[in-house]
């Protein structure tokens, strides 16, 4: 084993070469996706695929992990900074930059092992894991906000795992139409996209511990269906209560006969 990851032994004498095999999709490099690809980096991730269309502003300052002013400058695209984080780390990465809207990309982001979602709307988590499902690929979706109380606020967020087969966003009452319909109304209550480093932070290490998990587990126990909410104000994660009376129970928005390309393999290589 490579000395940069001895300390990762646990993993398995197997898992440094699983993880340069592996191709895991970030779509969305800001606030969480932007610690997603500096973890996965340092773990040993050579495989990455980003997307993301936008540029770094100066509100992007308060979570961007390794932008910097002269970025903002610059109006440096987010997936050129996410790429010189993960190569600063581990020059041996192989990072594709999708400088657009991922849909853009799918013919690249469908020979991925494991996608992550780092979106802001539950149409695009939505639309991310149909895709998903589609190619039989593992979804992974990050989400927080920061909502007005009578006195205060109060952060929330969520890490989701979404596996073919099993319960989707859906099931889990994360994505309805009733939400679909009030985000087109507003977004949060300050302000657009209301982002602080610290949630980011946490979700986007509970993520890549999922990630870790599915591809090298260090203990027996299974991963099925995973719905991980945190509390911003008790500074706790904890799995949600909505999944009590689920389980056991089937997926009934992708059935089981009808989810997957029989034409795709997740083994294809990467032309």
């Amino acid at each position: 084993m490579d000395r940069q990851f001895a300390r990762q032994q646990f993993l398995g004498p197997d898992s440094e070469t699983i993880f340069a095999a592996a191709a895991i999709g970030v779509v969305g490099v800001g606030g969480g996706g932007s610690h997603v690809v500096q973890q996965l980096a340092h773990i040993g991730f050579e495989r990455l695929l980003i997307a993301d269309p936008d540029h770094v502003e100066d509100t992007n300052l308060n979570r961007l992990v390794g932008a910097t002013w002269q970025d903002v400058v610059d109006a440096t695209p987010k997936v050129r900074v996410a790429d010189r984080v993960i190569r600063s780390v581990n020059p041996k990465a192989n990072v594709t930059q999708i400088h657009d809207n991922w849909q853009a990309a799918m013919d690249a982001l469908r020979i991925c092992n494991i996608l992550v979602g780092c979106v802001d709307t539950y149409r695009e988590r939505d639309e991310l894991e149909r895709f998903a499902r589609r190619f039989l690929i593992p979804y992974i979706d990050l989400g927080m906000d920061v909502h007005k109380l009578s006195s205060g606020y109060a952060i929330g967020g969520q890490v989701v795992l979404s596996m073919p087969g099993q319960l989707c966003l859906s099931c889990m009452g994360i994505i309805n139409e009733e939400r679909l319909a009030e985000e087109a109304r507003k977004y949060g209550d300050v302000g657009a996209r209301p982002q602080v480093i610290w949630p980011n932070g946490v979700l986007a290490s509970t993520a890549v511990g999922l990630i870790v998990q599915l591809l090298a587990p260090w203990h027996v126990n299974a991963i099925p269906s995973v719905y991980l909410e945190y509390d911003g104000n008790t500074h706790s994660v904890q799995s949600s209560n909505r999944l009590i009376p689920l389980t056991g129970s089937n997926c009934v928005h992708y059935p089981a006969d009808e989810v997957g390309d029989p034409l795709f393999s997740q083994r294809a290589s990467p032309s």
